[in-house]
């Protein structure tokens, strides 16, 4: 058994505009001993948009351990309540319960390197594995684990990150210059050569369904016609920027994390508009992006070993100091009131609750 505790911090923050830099192992159980508190931000004043709650006023930041050389890169709220992480060194898919520290592993395979996890439409946790070149499906209900190759004539693809459209197919990318989808019903699987070689990255859906996908050593966009499956390609207006990872809010705009340049991006599908705004603080590596329900924007930011909260109306942002140094923040989810992290280097899943 494991002896898990988990550290309630509670972040004093700061926003731009007032900006200061500020094998198997058996289930384990959490000592319970943590105890709530919170922090205001110091932020301006900003109106809210019609018919949002507005901008969080009060954040608390509570870390979970999980097993020792678990490197959780991706995470996904799990429709029990629980989150699901890709334990890529341990070869498995984890799930932790939040409110007892319980930790489950499901190993994946030998040769497993789970990179991404997503929940998909009927609950079950769906898997881009690099390590067997597979998306994977682990059953929510029993475990059972279901591996889908891709095809032989497609080997280390380096599967990265993964979606559902608004069909029930899962579209995926890999880093060695594919994309690809597959359809459970169906069981058929087509992988497609990316637009300038290798980079694909994130991938995310609109509400309407639709993919789009962030090219990293590539520098674009791409938008998936998902009848042909071809990509076209979108340019953000800084050269060399890195995309990275990519999110839709609620209008089906796509936010864009850009690595290399520091910035996060905004695509207006409805206009061809594109925007750029520089994250605050010296040297900013933007890695994740994730819009929430309130259609605020959340960044990791590798450069300053922050998280970074972006409101779209006013153009404000706000950082949270992350609890360990280095923390590596590689991917970003969450559900009403909570965004979920993993921390790769420390061997932890943080939620800041707000």
């Amino acid at each position: 058994m494991f002896a898990l505790r988990p550290t309630l911090l509670a972040l004093l923050l700061t926003s731009a505009a007032v900006f200061v830099a500020c094998g198997d192992d058996d289930d384990a159980t959490l000592e319970a001993t943590a105890t709530n508190s919170s922090a205001t931000p110091a932020v301006t004043d900003a109106a809210p948009t019609p018919g949002t709650s507005g901008p969080p006023s009060e954040f608390s930041i509570q870390t979970y351990a999980v097993p020792d050389g678990s490197r959780p890169h991706d995470v996904a709220p799990a429709a029990d309540g629980g989150v699901w992480y890709a334990a890529q060194r341990r070869a498995a898919l984890g799930w932790l319960d939040p409110a007892t520290g319980e930790v489950r592993e499901i190993p994946l395979g030998e040769g497993s390197a789970p990179h991404g996890v997503i929940v998909g439409p009927g609950g079950d946790a769906w898997v881009t594995d690099g390590g067997l070149n597979a998306i994977v499906r682990v059953d929510a209900g029993t475990d059972a684990v279901s591996v889908f190759p891709l095809p032989a004539e497609r080997p280390n693809a380096d599967l990265n990150t993964a979606a559902f459209d608004g069909r029930g197919r899962i579209w995926f990318t890999g880093q060695n210059g594919i994309y690809g989808v597959y359809d459970p019903e169906t069981e058929e699987m087509q992988v497609f050569d990316a637009p300038r070689g290798a980079g694909p990255y994130g991938i995310a859906a609109t509400p309407d369904g639709d993919i789009y996908f962030a090219s990293l050593a590539g520098n674009y966009v791409g938008k998936v016609d998902l009848d042909s499956g071809a990509a076209t390609v979108l340019e953000p207006p800084t050269p060399g920027q890195g995309a990275r990872r990519v999110w839709s809010d609620s209008l089906g705009r796509i936010w864009v994390s850009e690595w290399d340049a520091g910035q996060v991006a905004l695509y207006d599908p409805a206009t061809g508009a594109w925007q750029e705004w520089p994250l605050p603080g010296p040297g900013p590596q933007a890695y994740a992006v994730y819009v929430d329900d309130r259609d605020l924007v959340w960044l990791s930011d590798f450069g300053g070993n922050t998280l970074v909260l972006f409101e779209p109306d006013s153009k404000r942002f706000t950082t949270l100091e992350l609890p360990s140094t280095p923390s590596e923040v590689r991917q970003l989810l969450g559900r009403p009131g909570e965004l979920w992290a993993p921390a790769s280097a420390v061997d932890q899943l943080i939620v800041v609750r707000y």
